[in-house]
């Protein structure tokens, strides 16, 4: 397989287990920086507490700029998109690393050093910024530190800065509206059960009563309230 299409089935891994976090994303497309709207955002229950613990982190921003827009070209190289699913950038990706990089604050110090030897490394290698150099050039950096078992000796801290990235992103991408609809999650969703298969009911010698049948599998009434007062068994 070719390393830059193999690229993106390293996020299998990192989604199983970030999943775990607890966190919320902004569905909205397009979405770069912090919403001001916190009653609207953050519309669920929360006590007192919770609100001023939300408001406060949204009073100020973290990253810089530059951060979040280095951070979106590497959440695409991450996360492309697919069909009609978008890429990761296009989910509101940035808006939750800022906000889980402030809730659980030991994520600041390793993504800022992180994106601080981007910077450099494009520096080094290109003479320009990481934003600012070729998607070919990009992916030079990134395939260097993408696959942490082959990763040179060199590299290995930015491949740990990288493997972070890659949780965070797929964590902000699956609990996004396109991310959910992407893994068919359905969630509990009241659906239509029309009772035992009836192969499985043979395998076991058994069989609905037919007065049942009659009178409770009706999916086209399932919404209205039964009423068993003359009902004998």
């Amino acid at each position: 397989m070719d390393r830059r299409e193999s690229l993106k089935t390293l996020i299998i891994g990192g989604a199983g287990t970030t999943m775990l976090l607890s966190c919320r994303i902004d569905d909205k497309p397009d979405t770069v920086g912090i919403s001001e709207n916190i009653e609207s955002d953050f519309d669920y229950g929360r006590t007192p507490e919770e609100e001023r613990w939300d408001e406060n982190l949204m009073s100020e921003q973290f990253y810089t700029e530059n951060e979040l827009a280095t951070m979106a070209i590497l959440a695409d190289i991450i996360i492309p998109g697919q069909g009609d699913y978008p890429p990761a950038s296009k989910t509101g990706i940035t808006d939750f690393i800022e906000f889980i990089s402030k809730d659980i604050p030991e994520h600041q110090t390793p993504m800022r050093g992180g994106l601080r030897w981007l910077r450099t490394e494009s520096h080094k290698r290109f003479d320009k910024d990481f934003t600012e150099i070729s998607s070919e050039e990009q992916l030079k950096i990134v395939e260097d530190i993408a696959y942490p078992m082959d990763v040179k000796p060199q590299f290995s801290q930015a491949a740990i800065f990288f493997s972070r990235l890659r949780n965070l992103v797929t964590t902000g991408y699956f609990t996004s509206k396109p991310g959910i609809e992407f893994l068919g999650y359905m969630g509990n969703k009241p659906n239509v059960w029309d009772g035992v298969p009836q192969d499985v009911l043979d395998e076991h010698g058994l069989a609905y009563d037919e007065k049942m049948l009659k009178v409770a599998i009706k999916p086209e009434e399932r919404n209205e309230i039964e009423d068993w007062n003359d009902y004998i068994v």
